[in-house]
This record gives C-alpha cells, structure tokens and sequence, in this order.
C-alpha cells in the first residue's frame, strides 16, 4: 500500500478505538470550552448553558456507571447513573443561577466559576472557534467526539510529516505516528481542552523548523513556524510565550555550536531564532494590548483555587516553596514508575542523530516542563500539562530505530537522501 494509505488507516483505526469511549472525556474546564464554541454557534447564555450542564452530567453518568459495573462490591446494585446525572445537574444550575442572577452574563463562556477565573478561557478563542462547526452540525456529544478524533489524527499526520521531511524510511514515520496516538499525546489530544491543538500546532512549528534546517523551502518552513505561534496564540497565549522562548535558543544554540566547530551558523538557526523571538515579543505586547490575565494573576487562581479564597499577600514566596514541593514529589513519582524518564531517555538518543533539529526538539519537548512549571498542581488531571516533552520520544524514537532498520532491509537503490541537520 502506499504511505498514504496506511495513514489514513492508522487514523482510522484510531477512531473506531475511540468509540469505545464517546462520553466521560471531559475535565471541569471542558465546561468553559465547550460553552465557548456553544455561544459561538448562536446560542444564547441559557442554551449554552443547559447543553454544556447536559453534556458534562451525561459524561459523569457514563462515569459512575462503567465504575459501578467493576466495583467488587456493589456491582449488582442499581445502575447510579440516573442519580449522579441529576445530583450533578442540580449542583452545576445551582451555580450558574446564582451567578447569573448575580449580573454575571458578560463575555462568551457561561459563569461556571467566578468571573475572574472565567477571563482566563475568555482570552483562548482558538479551540471553540475549531470545535463550534462540530457542535453546531452534530450536536454537543458526538461534535466534541468528533473534532477530538480530528485533532488528535491531525496530530499524528503532522509527526510522520516530520519524520519524512527529516528523511526517514516511511516505516519509522509511521512508527512515530503510531506512537503519537498511543503514548499520552493521543490520549491528552483527546479532551476537549487546548491541548490537542497546542500539540499539533506545536508539530506544525518542528515542520517548520525541519522544512529550514533541511534547505529545500526555508520560506515555507519559517511561515509555518510564524503560522503556528500565531494560531497558538489563540489557543493559549503562555503557549506561545514559552514555545517561541524556546525555539529562540535553540536556534542560537545550533548557531554558537556551528561556530564554536568553525562552520558556517547558516541563515536557518538564524532565521529561526528571530521567528522565535518575534513571537515572544508580540506575544508580551498582544497581551499587554489587550489586557490579558497576567502571570500574577495565574499564580493567585493556583494558590487561591480558583480565587474560592482570598487573594495570597505574598503569592511569589508560597509559588517557589510549591514548586520545590511539587518537584520533589515528581521526581519521586517518575523513579517509582520511570517509564517517561525512559521515554524522555530514548527519544534525546534519537534526536542526535539529526543534531540540529534535535535541538529544535528538546526545545520543543522543554515547553511541557514549563507549561507544568506554571502550574506546579500534582492532582491535575493525570499529567496533562507536561504531555508536550511526550513529543521527544515521538520523534526520537523511531530516528533511534533508524540504524536497525537499514540493517534489516535491502537499501533502495539511488542515492540516499541526506537528514537533516
């Protein structure tokens, strides 16, 4: 089969695998996104709210159900789906009334919490404005399922047409589109949050950076990269901050080492690095410009969960006490099970074999660990905000597997083609 084919058959694949799981995805925040794309479609601040509570009630139903059906002990009892759908629905109308009540009907997302926690998600318009066509055409439940499924696969696509621009055999590319929809990223893109479109969006810039680095279309290649912070802009702006930060050094990283070796820098580490450092700056003036929630203002919703208490007097001394707190317990937590130190291990091996893209990678990989430095929270949904520095071994894996397979098969005939970096 051609390449394309068996894309296109991992992708679907991966979506008959998720039938098995259309409802019970969601997170708390999924609530803010999914009333987002709602009142984005035409609805009103009622309709939006009663399907947002309808769909998130029916996912935690789906919950206590399969739940209840393995519980050793009470898995011959009344289904409790009934009663957790309407607990639940009580308990959310019961806050939205209150608020609503309260004068509390500005901006697009229903007051689910209050409004200064809400002005976090007012500023992402990135992933309601994807997901409200889905909503609008197949309703909340299957609209949700649907742009996941899209997104997630889209992601996959991106990681094996980086492989392929970096020069590796189709089957690795597949390998490493394979291991995007297995490894947490496929299960983290899943969601309905921002981080399936940070993801991909994210593989979109490492497209872009192997397109330069390889010097076939350096122009396309830097439009992709400035295309992808823009869009990751409006999906979540810190995003774009840490991920424009980080290509920035990595791209004056590959210029220092190329002449600390006496070689040419090359306009493309060059090229890229201002890119990166375009996107931080209008990054910080956007946000200013618009009077974004700032990073101060991030660490009081952490310290004050979610400003249910009063704002913390001296937030930056308790912020760095917590993150000495949360990174021991991490590394704690990963030696006990050390399959991401592995994971991360295996794929740093790869990426030296393109070296300087591998550079660009670990950048990349290193906005996970930033993005969860920001939130330094060990009860948030299972890793989530460090799923990113998944995309090391992603793309590192199968170029570590490249040796073992030239091995193993008879070489094309023709010239090879030249990696990258």
């Amino acid at each position: 089969m051609r390449p394309r084919t068996w894309v296109l058959l991992l992708a679907a694949l991966f979506a008959l695998m998720q039938l098995a799981t259309v409802e019970g995805r969601d997170t708390p925040d999924s609530k803010n996104y999914v009333s987002y794309a709602l009142s984005l479609t035409g609805a009103d601040e009622r309709e939006a709210a009663a399907a947002t509570i309808d769909h998130y009630c029916a996912g935690r139903a789906a919950m206590a159900h399969r739940a209840q059906l393995v519980d050793v002990v009470r898995f011959h009892a009344p289904d409790p789906a009934p009663r957790v759908l309407e607990e639940c629905r009580e308990q959310e109308w019961r806050q939205v009334e209150a608020r609503l009540a309260a004068g509390d009907t500005g901006g697009r997302t229903v007051p689910f919490m209050p409004e200064r926690f809400m002005r976090i998600f007012e500023v992402r318009p990135g992933y309601p404005l994807v997901l409200a066509p889905f909503v609008a055409l197949l309703g909340v439940t299957w609209g949700v399922w649907t742009a996941g499924v899209l997104i997630t696969c889209a992601g996959g696509m991106l990681a094996y047409l980086v492989l392929r621009t970096l020069a590796a055999p189709v089957p690795l590319a597949l390998t490493g589109m394979a291991l995007y929809l297995v490894l947490p990223c496929g299960t983290t893109a899943m969601r309905p949050m921002t981080e399936g479109l940070m993801l991909a969006l994210t593989l979109a810039a490492l497209w872009g950076c192997a397109l330069v680095l390889g010097g076939t279309r350096p122009r396309a290649g830097l439009a992709l990269v400035g295309g992808a912070l823009f869009a990751l802009f409006t999906v979540k702006h810190s995003q774009t901050l840490f991920l424009g930060a980080c290509l920035a050094a990595a791209g004056v990283a590959v210029a220092v080492r190329r002449r600390w070796r006496g070689t040419p820098a090359g306009r493309g580490p060059v090229a890229l690095a201002a890119v990166g450092c375009a996107g931080v700056l209008g990054t910080v003036l956007v946000s200013r410009l618009l009077d974004y929630p700032s990073v101060s203002e991030s660490v009081q919703d952490l310290l004050t969960d979610h400003f249910a208490r009063p704002d913390r007097e001296r937030p930056w001394e308790e912020f760095f006490q917590l993150q000495g707190n949360f990174w021991m317990e991490w590394a704690r937590r990963q030696l006990w099970e050390p399959l991401f130190l592995a994971a991360l291990a295996a794929g740093a091996l790869g990426a030296r074999r393109r070296p300087a893209f591998g550079v660009f990678l670990a950048a990349a990989a290193c906005t996970g660990i930033l993005n969860q430095a920001g939130h330094p929270d060990i009860n948030i949904w299972g890793d989530r905000l460090i799923t990113l520095a998944w995309l090391l071994p992603v793309l590192g894996v199968p170029l570590l597997l490249e040796p073992v397979l030239r091995r193993a098969v008879v070489p094309a005939q023709g010239a090879p083609v030249e990696p990258v970096g």
